[in-house]
């Protein structure tokens, strides 16, 4: 098989990988919170034996989070929460904490404040966010304060990580990272507000339409290839 074979071949793969993730950034166009995702190609190169060029190939392996503000979507629940600004929720999984933009919370049986998975949401010293069964008139403030009839109870931690580009794709709308959180005083929180999908569906269609015809092109110079071989053995074979 030839060096153009597999050149082409890795772009196909590569093409797919973006596709598959294209179609799972439409699939999640009204999820609360989630970040769209994006294909990193790189060029991989290869010193071939002898006197040949270097062999070069597209890969896609490599993943990029946007994290563009989603618009805001007002609902009126208590601990409905949308941030304005770059900082992040920090949840508390088995698998260690998480960052998310998903601000849908409950308070569980025990007064915690959970996201819809009932992982609960952490406070600005790292602790879980408790609001007592009996309290009433929940606020909270722009800082994260969470208040009931005036009286402060907890501090909702909004964190950003040390590099945002280390930021992997965890479970639902969870982000996992590496590196230190630091805690972000200039994000401000919405009470009663949930931060829609950041997905453009207009750009990701667009996006599908040119990776389809980028793949189909592929495809027929596989196939010519795979023609002129036949041909070639065909010629050879008399």
């Amino acid at each position: 098989m030839g060096n153009t074979v597999f050149t082409t071949l890795t772009r196909q793969s590569g093409l797919q990988r973006e596709m598959q993730v294209l179609a799972h950034n439409v699939a999640n166009l009204s999820t609360t919170g989630y970040r769209r995702e994006g294909v990193i190609f790189t060029e991989y190169m290869r010193q071939l034996n002898g006197a040949e060029e270097p062999l070069s190939m597209a890969a896609a392996n490599a993943r990029h989070t946007y994290l563009t503000q989603g618009a805001f979507a007002q609902t009126g629940g208590a601990l409905d929460l949308a941030i304005e600004g770059d900082g992040f929720f920090v949840i508390e999984t088995p698998q260690g904490e998480r960052l998310t933009r998903s601000g849908h919370f409950i308070a569980n049986a025990q007064g915690e404040m959970v996201n819809a998975d009932g992982f609960r949401l952490l406070d600005a010293a790292g602790a879980p966010v408790f609001i007592p069964p009996d309290a009433r008139g929940i606020t909270i403030g722009r800082d994260g304060t969470v208040s009931s009839d005036d009286q402060p109870l907890a501090r909702i931690g909004l964190m950003r990580p040390e590099d945002s580009s280390m930021l992997r794709r965890a479970q639902g709308t969870m982000l996992q990272f590496e590196g230190e959180l630091f805690p972000d005083d200039d994000s401000i929180l919405h009470q009663g507000f949930l931060e829609e999908s950041n997905v453009n569906p207009i750009i990701e269609m667009a996006r599908m339409i040119e990776i389809q015809r980028a793949y189909e092109m592929g495809q027929k110079f596989l196939e010519r290839e795979d023609e002129r071989v036949r041909a070639v053995v065909q010629t050879l074979g008399k």
